[in-house]
């Protein structure tokens, strides 16, 4: 009798047990439903809230061009890793869709690489050779030839006439007109490439490299990216996201250029960067005083 209580009384801790830790499974299911709801309500919530991308699809451009059309490009987001296409926008075809020219292009290039090159390949002249001090030989009477010091460049271990002397700038300045085309070359080339990309702005969810790897990976950027902002105080997330790959770099519109342009696969370009570029080269193309306003950056002036 004593036997039969104990196991009745073991088997009902046993059920008590088993009930508070394990949940019956009607239960579980209308938890999942109740966290579903509240992530459906979550969702539509952050699409409510999203602030609406500015018409300017319609926007009037600046000195529009006669006998070109008008360039339109995608903007897409960058605060989801899957791309979505919030609108369309009218690019300046003379800004964008430039005929690109390989040789002021080239002439960038090689303007950017060699201004900041710097030799410092050095040799010594006479006066600065070690030793020498004393006239080899007599004036006259040994039948030789006459000679003053055994550093003079004629001889063995001498000086070096005409020699590199460091430090040799190779700086020069490339016209401004060659600059100006050289931006319009290169910002039409990328967009003929598919290699141009525009966003509503940078900004970003999380600052994890993971997450803008990831998104830079499923749109198919490339290897190498240029994000290029009008402010040069960028998103604090994808400063610090990009801050530990060398082949993501940001930049501001004042320092766009025609070197890293290409030396990036893909360039990224703000609503505001847009307007901002298109701005400046047109303002430079249809000023009336540009021989004066560039007179006073002569080197002959100075």
């Amino acid at each position: 009798m004593a036997v039969k209580i104990i196991n009745k009384t073991v088997t009902d801790f046993s059920l008590r047990v088993t009930r508070c830790f394990f949940v019956p499974t009607k239960t579980i299911h209308s938890n999942v439903a109740l966290f579903q709801d509240n992530l459906d309500t979550s969702l539509t919530s952050i699409e409510v809230n999203r602030s609406p991308l500015p018409i300017i699809s319609s926007r009037k451009l600046a000195f529009p061009p006669k006998f070109k059309v008008p360039r339109q490009v995608w903007v897409s987001n960058m605060d989801t890793v899957e791309e979505e296409k919030l609108g369309l926008i009218d690019l300046h075809p003379e800004v964008f869709a430039d005929r690109p020219r390989m040789d002021i292009i080239h002439e960038n290039v090689r303007w950017q690489q060699l201004y900041r090159h710097v030799s410092y390949a050095h040799t010594k002249m006479r006066y600065e050779v070690r030793g020498g001090g004393r006239k080899p030989r007599p004036q006259k009477g040994s039948g030789r030839s006459r000679h003053g010091s055994i550093r003079s460049p004629i001889w063995v271990g001498g000086g070096i006439v005409h020699g590199p002397r460091s430090p040799t700038s190779y700086f020069y300045m490339l016209g401004f007109n060659a600059r100006l085309n050289g931006l319009r070359s290169t910002l039409s080339a990328k967009l003929a490439q598919d290699d141009l990309q525009v966003v509503d702005s940078l900004d970003i969810p999380t600052d994890d490299p993971k997450y803008l790897e990831t998104l830079i990976e499923e749109r198919g950027w490339g290897p190498s990216v240029l994000f290029v902002d009008d402010n040069d105080i960028m998103p604090l997330n994808i400063t610090a996201a990009s801050d530990g790959f060398g082949h993501f770099n940001l930049m501001p519109v004042y320092g766009l250029n025609v070197y890293s342009m290409l030396k990036h696969s893909t360039l990224v370009l703000t609503l505001a960067a847009v307007e901002r570029i298109e701005e400046r080269i047109l303002f430079h193309l249809n000023r009336n005083d540009a021989a004066q306003a560039a007179s006073k950056y002569r080197l002959d002036n100075f």
